[in-house]
């Protein structure tokens, strides 16, 4: 191979793994909940910090908190429907049934009764 063949070979695997790097870099979520089926989520930040703060900026109800980072990967919430300041679920998991089924289990764990998903959210590919 030639030496102008070899370095432009290099240079496209150099810019590849700069593309998937600056992809992966932009797979940042994060999910919060509060009281009374608040909830707020975050994604495809660059930074889990950014993604916190816009998920704790859109969580307009009571005792919000940051419940969890998503990346690459799906939030849920779950409520009970007849009841939203009882019972809830959340779940954070690598797909967005995934995250539902596991949200609405919690919310039936911790008492509810006729629990629905209030709210999901999904980083990138998730």
């Amino acid at each position: 191979m030639s030496g102008l063949k070899r370095k432009s070979a290099l240079a496209v695997v150099a810019a590849a793994a700069l593309l998937a790097g600056i992809g992966a870099a932009a797979a940042a979520g994060a999910f919060a909940v509060g009281a009374c089926g608040a909830y707020g989520y975050g994604f495809d930040f660059r930074h889990v910090a950014d993604a916190r703060a816009a998920a704790m900026k859109k969580c307009t109800g009571a005792d919000c908190k940051v419940v969890g980072d998503m990346h690459k990967g799906c939030a849920a919430m779950a409520i009970d429907a007849k009841n939203p300041c009882g019972s809830y679920g959340w779940a954070i998991e690598s797909h967005l049934g995934k995250a539902e089924n596991a949200s609405m289990r919690r919310c039936y764990d911790f008492g509810g009764h006729d629990c629905v998903v209030r709210a999901w959210a999904c980083d990138e590919k998730g």
